[in-house]
C-alpha cells in the first residue's frame, strides 16, 4: 500500500517539521545507511550517521570538504573482490556544484562499451538528496559557469529547510521510493503551495550575490581561450608556488585518474592519481612528456577547460573553488583566469 500522500498534480514537493524528520530519518537508518553534513570545527564533512549524531547534521550550507566523487570512487580499492555493498546508502545533502559533476563521471565509468561495475553498483545503490546553498563561500563560482547553486540534475530528491520546516522534492524514482518510506514513519505533507516563495528568494539572492563577487571572471568558453592563449612564461610563473602535492586534483569533484597496481595472486589494486605528481605521464625506458613542473601544471587547466569539453559533453569545472581552498601553495586559479583578461 503506497503511503505517500499524493502531491498537486503539477509539483511533488512535501513539507515537514523539522524535529518529525529528525525522528523519520533516524528510524530509516536500519533501511539505508545514511551520510550527510556534519560541521566540525571550521569546516563541513559527510559523516556515517546514527541515532546519536543525526541531530548535528547540517542543512543548505556549501560545501562538504570530500567531493561526492569519493562515495563512488574510493581512493584505494581491490577491485578484483567482490563489494560487500548490501544496503542502499543515502548521501543528503550534495551541492549542486557535485551534482554537476557526475555528467562527467557518468560518461566515464558508465559507457556502454566500458562499464565499470564497481562505479556502477554504487551508482545504483546511492540515493543523492540534493541541497540549496542558502549562502556562497569566497571560492564559490558555479554561476560564473552557467551553473546555479540549487540542484537541477542528478539529484533523486531535493531538501531546503526554512522556518523550521523541511522541504522535499521528489526527482526521481528512487526518490518516491524513499520518500514513501518515510511517510510511513512521520507527518509528511504534500506542500500547500508547492515551492516556497521565500526559498525562490534565497535562491536569486545567493545566485546574485556569486555574480556580483566574480563579476570579472571569464565564463567557461571564454577561459578555454584564455588557457589556449597563454604562453609558457605564464605557466611558469603561476607554478613556482605549487609543490606538486595533487591536492587540487584528489579534492576535485571531476578528476579521476587513477593507477592500477599489480599484486601478488592476480589481484589488482586502484588507487587515486593526480596529474601534478612528478613521474605521472613517465612510460617505461623513462620517457615522460610531462617531466617539467610547469608542463604538469598547464596539462591540469587544458585537461579542465579544453580537452574534456571537446571530447565530452560535461563541464570539467563546476565551480566548487575546493582546488583554490585546498591549495598549499595558494594558488587561485581565478586571479589567474582574472589577470588573463584584463
Amino acid at each position: 500500500m503506497n503511503t505517500l500522500p499524493e502531491p498537486d498534480e503539477i509539483t511533488k514537493h512535501y513539507e515537514m517539521p523539522r524535529d518529525a524528520w529528525e525522528k523519520a530519518l533516524t528510524s530509516l537508518l536500519g533501511t539505508y545507511t545514511l551520510y550527510a553534513p556534519v560541521k566540525r570545527w571550521d569546516s563541513i564533512d559527510y559523516e556515517l550517521i546514527s541515532s546519536e549524531n543525526s541531530s548535528k547534521i547540517v542543512y543548505n550550507l556549501p560545501k562538504p570538504v570530500s567531493p561526492l566523487k569519493l562515495f563512488l570512487l574510493p581512493v584505494k580499492e581491490n577491485v578484483v573482490l567482490d563489494s560487500d555493498l548490501q544496503k542502499p546508502f543515502v548521501v543528503l545533502g550534495t551541492p549542486a556544484c557535485d551534482l554537476w559533476a557526475l555528467d562527467l563521471l557518468d560518461q566515464f565509468y558508465l559507457h556502454s562499451d566500458y562499464i565499470d561495475p564497481y562505479y556502477k553498483l554504487r551508482r545504483d545503490k546511492m540515493i543523492l538528496v540534493g541541497t540549496d546553498c542558502h549562502t556562497s563561500l569566497a571560492h564559490c563560482h558555479c554561476s560564473s559557469y552557467g551553473l546555479n547553486p540549487f540542484p537541477e540534475k542528478n539529484q533523486d530528491l531535493v531538501i531546503s529547510i526554512i522556518d523550521g520546516k523541511v522541504i522535499l522534492e521528489i526527482n526521481s524514482l528512487k526518490g518516491e521510493t524513499f520518500i514513501e518510506k518515510l511517510a510511513a514513519e512521520s507527518k509528511l505533507q504534500p506542500s500547500e503551495n508547492g515551492f516556497p516563495d521565500d526559498l525562490l528568494k534565497i535562491r536569486q539572492a545567493v545566485k546574485s550575490e556569486m555574480d556580483s563577487r566574480n563579476k570579472r571572471l571569464p565564463n567557461y568558453q571564454e577561459t578555454t581561450s584564455v588557457v589556449k592563449n597563454a604562453g609558457e612564461d605564464t605557466w611558469k610563473n603561476h607554478s613556482k608556488t605549487c609543490v606538486a602535492c595533487g591536492a587540487c586534483a584528489t579534492i576535485c569533484p571531476t578528476c579521476t585518474c587513477f593507477l592500477l597496481i599489480d599484486r601478488p595472486g592476480f589481484e589488482k589494486v586502484r588507487q587515486m592519481d593526480a596529474c601534478q605528481y612528478p613521474g605521472f605521464q613517465r612510460v617505461a625506458g623513462g620517457e615522460d612528456p610531462h617531466k617539467q613542473h610547469f608542463v604538469r601544471f598547464s596539462n591540469r587547466y587544458f585537461c579542465k577547460y579544453v580537452f574534456r569539453p571537446e571530447k565530452f559533453d560535461a563541464l570539467a569545472c563546476t565551480g566548487c573553488g575546493r582546488c583554490i581552498e585546498a591549495c598549499i601553495g595558494k594558488i587561485n586559479k581565478n586571479e589567474i583566469f582574472n589577470e588573463l583578461t584584463k
